[in-house]
């Protein structure tokens, strides 16, 4: 029987790994928001939801549509992009003697907010049978840089939760993790940025969505519950 894993976000990240995993015989759903993203899923052969994932409410009836759909669930992985920046302001929420509430909330509450979403409704969906939860995130979670404090707390607020509920779900059968991605992703969404950059610079997104098969297929007696991967052409700080 063909295992089932649903992705949170499928225009950029969340759509190479849907391929990843149609690729190798898994049964595929992704949550979107747009018509449009969800129509470019079942385009790749797999089932599209449309529902807001940061709505626990719409998330959760989202993935026991999946489960009902696909007959089973294996793996729920958050690739969606969670901050919401206000309509002004710097990228990353700017220097903190500047920033507003605003900018805290769209910037910082927003991404520690789908993260908590995310990890209560998949370890619900997951709790029958067990399975993998995997949250992307980037390299701020591993260190905040001036302009961009905001933007830093909200995912370093996504790594203590995920590391939480980690060590809560152990012995559920629930395996969590944490893959970072500690550079900027070459994608639709950030060409017109880096069009100027080396490739090798910049993290690809089928080899991203490998990152995440590997989590997925890890088996209990060697579980890895944080991963950073970064380009060789990018910088790497310890």
């Amino acid at each position: 029987m063909a295992r089932s894993v649903v992705v949170l976000g499928a225009r950029n990240l969340g759509g190479a790994i849907v391929d990843h995993f149609v690729e190798r015989g898994w049964n595929a759903a992704a949550i979107a928001r747009s018509a449009e993203t969800v129509e470019s899923v079942r385009g790749r052969g797999a089932m599209g939801i449309q529902a807001d994932a940061s709505d626990p409410a719409a998330l959760r009836e989202a993935l026991a549509a999946a489960r009902g759909q696909l007959g089973s669930l294996h793996a729920v992985v958050n690739a969606a992009s969670a901050a919401r920046p206000p309509a002004q302001g710097p990228f990353g929420g700017g220097n903190l003697a500047d920033a507003d509430l605003d900018a805290f909330r769209g910037w910082t509450a927003a991404v520690a907010e789908q993260a908590f979403v995310f990890l209560s409704a998949g370890a619900e969906a997951l709790a029958p049978d067990g399975g993998a939860l995997v949250q992307i995130t980037g390299g701020s979670s591993r260190r905040a840089m001036p302009g961009k404090g905001l933007w830093a707390a909200g995912a370093f607020a996504t790594r203590a939760l995920v590391q939480a509920a980690a060590q809560e779900l152990r012995e559920d059968g629930i395996h969590v993790a944490l893959l970072v991605v500690d550079a900027t992703i070459e994608s639709r969404k950030t060409e017109r940025l880096t069009r100027e950059q080396p490739r090798d610079a910049l993290a690809d997104q089928a080899l991203v969505a490998s990152a995440v098969g590997f989590l997925v297929d890890q088996q209990p007696r060697a579980l890895t519950h944080e991963l950073t991967v970064t380009p060789a052409g990018d910088r790497w700080v310890p």
